[in-house]
């Protein structure tokens, strides 16, 4: 039934588990998984502010939140490899993940997007975190939502 599944990941605990749930549910129906991580633009003083900017400590900015994405979803990858799951990843660079998780799945052709409930913001046992509300609510592709 479902081919391909981008699963979105922080490295939050939550998200965590979902990538484990994903890769088992990606095993059982023979579908490959794409990886997806958001990496948020480093907070950048505005020109004029009577703050200096130093470039050097804004590539070392950028470079960290690099590294940092890039060992999320190796992680990711590992566990499916292991489970003999076909994996790809994606690291899209954007202040609004949930543009990015819809863009990347319609992109690649994904016929399911598979995510935590939650990120690393706003957790709430209540309520849906935003970025996932908001993927279900502009998206036409379905979504599979761990808690």
């Amino acid at each position: 039934m479902f081919r391909h599944l981008l699963v979105p990941t922080d490295g939050s605990p939550l998200s965590q588990r979902a990538v484990v749930q994903a890769i088992a549910f990606a095993r059982r129906h023979s579908a490959r998984v794409t990886f997806f991580h958001a990496e948020r633009h480093p907070p950048v003083p505005m020109d004029g502010a009577g703050v200096v900017i130093n470039a050097h400590a804004l590539h070392e900015a950028h470079e960290r939140l690099d590294a940092a994405a890039h060992d999320i979803l190796a992680e990711a990858d590992a566990l499916a490899q292991e489970a003999g799951v076909v994996t790809d990843s994606v690291v899209l660079v954007t202040d609004k993940p949930w543009e990015g998780i819809i863009r990347s799945a319609e992109r690649l052709g994904c016929d399911l997007i598979f995510m935590a409930s939650h990120g690393r913001r706003g957790v709430s046992a209540l309520l849906l975190g935003s970025e996932t509300q908001k993927v279900l609510t502009h998206t036409r592709i379905p979504v599979l939502v761990h808690r």
